[in-house]
């Protein structure tokens, strides 16, 4: 089995950076929509992701829409590298400051440009195995 979230958002050309540039993510396929892009795959390792814009699944699949007043969707990472997330996201606003959990985790939060709760974690450094 393969889980491959797929964050709607109205614009993609503003997230990309994020993911991209930041985030060290690889577009793998690209889909215009009119003259901006419509969707588009970023790998990272085996990790997937998968954008698209509202007008593109306007005319995709209707019923997919997000519905008036939902939220963002939250995204949960385990990084192999929590050092090198935190590097990435140095000077980055950070909505949820490094905590580590009961459950043995290291975790920082931001939100995406497009709104999308996004938490990178790693087990802690002296978490029990």
């Amino acid at each position: 089995m393969k889980l491959t979230p797929v964050l709607v958002m109205d614009e993609l050309e503003t997230s990309i950076p994020f993911w991209v540039d930041r985030m060290g993510f690889t577009r793998t396929v690209e889909v215009p929509e009119g003259d901006r892009l419509g969707f588009v795959i970023l790998t990272h390792g085996a990790a997937e992701l998968m954008l698209q814009c509202t007008e593109s699944v306007r005319k995709d699949e209707p019923a997919f829409l997000p519905r008036s007043g939902s939220s963002a969707a939250n995204i949960f990472i385990e990084v192999d590298d929590f050092a090198d997330t935190l590097q990435r996201l140095d000077g980055y606003p950070v909505a949820m400051p490094v905590r580590h959990t009961f459950y043995g985790t290291q975790e920082i939060g931001v939100r995406d440009p497009a709104g999308n709760v996004v938490i990178f974690a790693a087990p802690a450094p002296n978490a029990a195995k």
